[in-house]
């Protein structure tokens, strides 16, 4: 399967607002003023870790408050992150791009603001010791992924489709602590679902041998990004595009120099650099992560660029996939928001 290299190009707009005015020994009518920090919580993937080092390092760099933002970071899974931000509950969260077809789909009220994954990092690892050298091989095999949900479980269903095969002709275990990774490491699967730079770097890491399947050519779907709801965008529109913008920058930085990000998730995360090697696999995923930040489109345009014809291409893929909510007509204009980039 093909995989890119990629570039990095990114921009940052910072909004400081803020005025005083002196007073004199005795009271003035003229009383000191500024403007309050806007209030946005963001809601991040299931488990803390090195992939969100941009947001880590946006908020502890201080550029989410030099934008004037009072930021709180919190992680649930994807399916909830999309309700939460439908219903208000969140103002922003980093979301999959195949969980917002069929949220949309059902009337959830979402958006797609950013991209933060402009290539698909969905992978299917292999154990060689299982026999699985190809897809094919995947019959009969003992499967493990999260749940029946989201661009892991469809880059499965893709791949077991370029290879004539269903998920019926797998045994599919199920994983919802995401423990599936370590299944694979102690042989209790055969074959998971997972992340490229992520899943991928741990399994290399532990030693066993495997085949990776990648998703880019089995299941072309837009990556994820960042959402928002209608609701939210218009009462916080210029917050958005600020923190839009700042942490879009931190990714940048992150690029340059892959370390700070794993700085900015250490303090989040201690263990992932509590020992040399506990650091240095946290140094591999990081710098993995930074290689599927930009696809074609990011290379040229920058950092959060929205390929609306991946959007096309994800929502007709997903409706060729039996059981798939996807409304009728549905188009990537019914789900992007391209007016609050850079």
């Amino acid at each position: 399967m093909k995989r890119i290299l990629v570039v990095v190009l990114g921009n940052l707009a910072l909004v400081v607002a803020g005025c005083t005015s002196s007073s004199s020994p005795s009271p003035s009518p003229t009383a000191s003023t500024s403007v309050a920090p806007v209030k946005l919580t963001v809601g991040l993937g299931y488990i803390p870790g090195v992939q969100f080092a941009p947001f880590y390092l946006a908020q502890q760099s201080g550029a989410y408050a030099a934008a004037g933002l009072d930021v709180t970071l919190q992680n649930q899974i994807d399916p909830d992150l999309i309700s939460l931000v439908g219903s208000g509950g969140l103002d922003l969260a980093l979301a999959d791009g195949t969980s917002m077809i069929p949220a949309v789909s059902q009337g959830i009220p979402v958006r797609y603001l950013a991209t933060i994954y402009g290539v698909l990092p969905n992978v299917v690892i292999a154990r060689t010791d299982a026999g699985i050298m190809s897809p094919a091989d995947l019959a009969g095999k003992r499967v493990g992924t999260p749940g029946q949900y989201g661009s892991g479980y469809l880059t499965l269903l893709g791949i077991l489709e370029e290879a004539s095969l269903s998920v019926d002709d797998v045994s599919l275990e199920l994983y919802p602590d995401f423990g599936q990774t370590q299944a694979l490491i102690s042989g209790a699967a055969d074959a998971t679902t997972g992340y490229a730079n992520n899943d991928l770097v741990q399994a290399q890491a532990a030693g066993i041998e495997v085949e990776v399947f990648y998703a880019s050519a089995a299941a072309p779907f837009a990556g994820p990004g960042l959402i928002s709801s209608p609701t939210t965008i218009e009462s916080k529109r210029d917050a958005i595009r600020a923190f839009i913008a700042a942490t879009l920058e931190a990714m940048r930085q992150i690029a340059a120099s892959p370390e700070l990000g794993v700085d900015a998730a250490a303090k989040v995360v201690p263990e992932v650099a509590a020992t040399p090697a506990a650091r240095a696999n946290s140094l591999a995923v990081m710098q993995a992560t930074v290689g599927v930040w930009a696809g074609p489109l990011q290379e040229s345009a920058g950092y959060g660029a929205i390929s609306v014809e991946s959007w096309e291409t994800s929502i007709s893929f997903m409706r060729s996939i039996p059981g798939q909510q996807v409304l009728e007509g549905l188009t990537a204009s019914d789900i992007v928001d391209e007016s609050l980039l850079p």
